[in-house]
């Protein structure tokens, strides 16, 4: 932390896209030894920057300056000879592969031609593995392994490339608390045998509780770099999105109305005896640990898991859902965990996507009312604030923020009145992530219901008019909003009366 030349510089960094500048004199300075926070909205440059880091990505201008000297990053395989490995937030690794096979994929030990060293890839996994505090059989298929001894084996593969600078994208977004706290100790180790870790998250406690320094990228720029010490989420929110973000959760309650939808004695897989009500005007937290089930009973509301016992009541009648067609009929809307593989069709435009939940609303004589299609799309962007080139423009290239908008946009098209969100702000950054909550106020006030289903208890308890906790398919508890405090939740979700 204390040599005076920074182990990684990036200056002037420069990257266009057709139609996007991504990066625009964009720079970066880490130190060895030190946890560095990248911050920045989506879209903001973060990825871009990494993908040069990395070597998957070309520059078109800058420099790029490692341990004093220039480096010339044209391939993934010049960066880690150069000891840069990047951990993405989708886990890069070989299912079927052990663990000492994943740790050495492509650099395995050979005892003589032909024959690899088997012994010693097992006898250097396990020490590897031991000095990042993990215990883990180096003969264990990685497919069963839980995610977070999955990021550790991602980890111990950039030792064993003796990384010394670490890229971390969002690796705490599907982790419990017990795993995050296991992973940032692991990161203390790497940091105090000299890695520099370079850390990208959208969670703001995180950034305080891992971070020595933190830099922000804004629209492709430079904005800030700081000492954690030295700034405050206000700070740094607005360092991001050049505009305050006063309340990060606004939250604004209204009398609920009349039932839109009543569960009765749910079953489905492992999902038993699930029991609620949900009313106009009411957002409706669903809390609960990885595994409580909380996923699971929003599919089956939705028509995506089957239903083996129990009633759906909707505005009254009861509902036969047995596909996501007859949720949609029943103008239920779900926003999945997963927008990238079930809530979008990625090679498609903004536009088309918006239509896909009522297409027949749009077509006469099966011919599509392209003009129609286009309006509504249109004031989609323009409602819901999001940052597109236009409607024609295909949602992969869009932020993470914009693309779970364009979700919503679909649903909203189709004049939906019950909106399942699972984990709505996963992945998003904090300006985002303020937009999504007053789009919820939105409907809440225009007499929708929200399920919200999150990880994130401060979000649960920050938005929600009342608290379902689930534990092991069963809803364990039931707060209203002045009852529902983090200590109360959390034990309801360990399965521990109150």
């Amino acid at each position: 932390m204390n040599d005076p030349i920074p182990l990684l510089q990036m200056r002037g960094i420069c990257k266009q896209y057709p139609g996007i500048q991504a990066l625009n004199d964009a720079a970066l300075e880490v130190r060895a030894g030190e946890v560095h926070v990248l911050l920045g909205e989506n879209g903001a440059g973060k990825s871009t920057l990494m993908k040069i880091l990395s070597g998957d990505v070309r520059r078109d201008a800058g420099e790029v300056i490692v341990n004093g000297n220039p480096a010339d990053l044209a391939d993934p395989n010049r960066a880690r000879k150069l000891g840069i490995s990047t951990i993405y937030q989708e886990l890069s690794l070989v299912p079927h592969l052990t663990v000492a096979e994943n740790i050495f994929l492509g650099k395995a030990p050979i005892r003589w031609p032909g024959v690899l060293d088997w012994p010693r890839m097992r006898r250097e996994s396990t020490r590897i593995l031991g000095d990042l505090g993990v215990s883990l059989d180096p003969d264990a298929r990685v497919r069963t392994l839980r995610l977070a001894q999955q990021q550790m084996v991602e980890v111990a593969r950039a030792l064993a490339d003796e990384a010394r600078i670490l890229v971390m994208d969002e690796p705490t977004s599907s982790l419990s608390e017990r795993e995050i706290a296991q992973l940032f100790d692991a990161i203390r180790r790497l940091t105090a045998s000299g890695v520099a870790v370079v850390y990208i998250s959208h969670r703001m406690e995180e950034v305080f509780r891992i971070g020595q320094r933190v830099t922000v990228l804004r629209d492709g720029r430079h904005v800030a770099t700081e000492d954690i010490a030295n700034v405050s989420v206000s700070q740094l929110v607005r360092l991001m999105a050049n505009r305050d973000v006063s309340d990060h959760y606004p939250r604004r309650s209204h009398a609920c109305g009349e039932e839109l939808l009543r569960i009765e004695g749910l079953g489905s897989g492992a999902i038993r005896d699930v029991s609620f009500v949900l009313r106009r005007g009411e957002i409706l937290g669903v809390a609960g640990l990885v595994g409580a089930g909380r996923t699971r009973l929003a599919r089956a509301i939705a028509g995506a898991d089957r239903v083996d016992r129990g009633r759906i009541v909707i505005r009254g009648k009861t509902i036969r859902i047995g596909s996501p067609a007859d949720a949609a009929r029943a103008r239920i809307a779900f926003l999945p965990e997963d927008r990238k593989q079930q809530g979008l069709v990625l090679g498609l435009t903004l536009e088309r996507n918006v239509a896909m939940s009522h297409l027949g609303a749009l077509s006469r004589f099966g011919v599509m009312d392209r003009r129609s299609e286009r309006r509504e799309a249109q004031q989609a962007i323009v409602d819901l604030r999001i940052r597109t080139q236009g409607p024609e423009q295909a949602v992969v290239h869009l932020s993470g923020g914009n693309q779970q908008k364009v979700v919503l946009a679909k649903w909203l098209a189709a004049r939906a009145d019950i909106f399942i969100f699972d984990e709505p702000t996963r992945g998003i950054d904090v300006a985002a992530r303020h937009d999504i909550y007053l789009l919820m106020n939105r409907l809440v006030e225009q007499g929708a219901g929200v399920m919200m289903i999150s990880s994130d208890l401060p979000e649960v308890l920050g938005m929600s008019d009342r608290v379902l906790v689930m534990h092991q398919g069963r809803v364990q508890a039931t707060f209203e909003r002045h009852d529902a405090t983090q200590a109360r939740v959390l034990h309801a979700a360990l399965g521990i009366a109150s």
